[in-house]
């Protein structure tokens, strides 16, 4: 089944907020420390506490983590499990965006043919790069020829049909929370180096997405 979704809207840190909040915290400070009556000192903290809370609350962001732009990408929403998250992709000048919900769980997010991710919840083999690497060196027809990049959490390779170009692809575990997910490229398409680079990245832009807090 199809998705609806939405370009999510990237929302600026209030700088006037935050700068008043920062220069109401410094006077204080500075006043309090030239005054030498303790209970001068008391009744000043009593009565600055109810603004510091407001500009506090106010001066954030809707939600617990500020969505930094990144230049030709747009981030996109989607639910795996019922876990609300979202992901930074190339935005429409790379192609349409498709996002697809299959049947055994995983979300596929393809726009153009130079990027196609497939995105799930993840346990036991699937979370298990070593694993992982085994199946991958073991494939037919294709040969590995190299990894580009090798850790704890991605394998980035390049393959080859004999007498064929080679192809890249890629493979991510990435944990929010309790939770680990399994971002990789969609396989049956042929990937230049250049676009899995920018896969890659764009998956470790995954993340929590949470319900918007009420304004203050």
């Amino acid at each position: 089944m199809y998705l609806n979704f939405e370009r999510s809207e990237i929302l600026p840190v209030n700088s006037l907020l935050k700068d008043t909040f920062v220069q109401l915290y410094i006077f204080l400070y500075l006043f309090t420390k030239q005054t030498k009556s303790f209970k001068m000192k008391k009744i000043l903290l009593l009565l600055a506490s109810p603004a510091i809370i407001f500009f506090a609350s106010c001066g954030g962001s809707k939600t617990d983590d500020t969505t930094v732009a990144i230049p030709g990408m747009m981030e996109v929403q989607l639910k795996i499990n019922g876990n609300a998250l979202s992901i930074m992709v190339p935005d429409s000048t790379k192609g349409k965006l498709e996002m697809v919900e299959q049947s055994w769980g995983a979300t596929e997010i393809k726009v153009g043919k130079e990027f196609q991710i497939s995105i799930q919840e993840g346990e036991g083999e699937l979370t298990d790069l070593i694993f992982q690497k085994s199946m991958i060196s073991s494939e037919e027809p294709k040969k590995l020829k190299r990894y580009i990049n090798d850790d704890s959490t991605l394998i980035f390779y390049e393959q080859q049909i004999e007498t064929m170009d080679p192809e890249f692809h890629f493979y991510s575990i990435v944990k929010i929370g309790n939770v680990s997910y399994v971002v990789k490229d969609i396989p049956e398409e042929k990937y230049s180096e250049k676009a899995v680079q920018t896969m890659v990245e764009a998956a470790k832009t995954l993340k929590a997405k949470d319900a918007p807090k009420p304004e203050a």
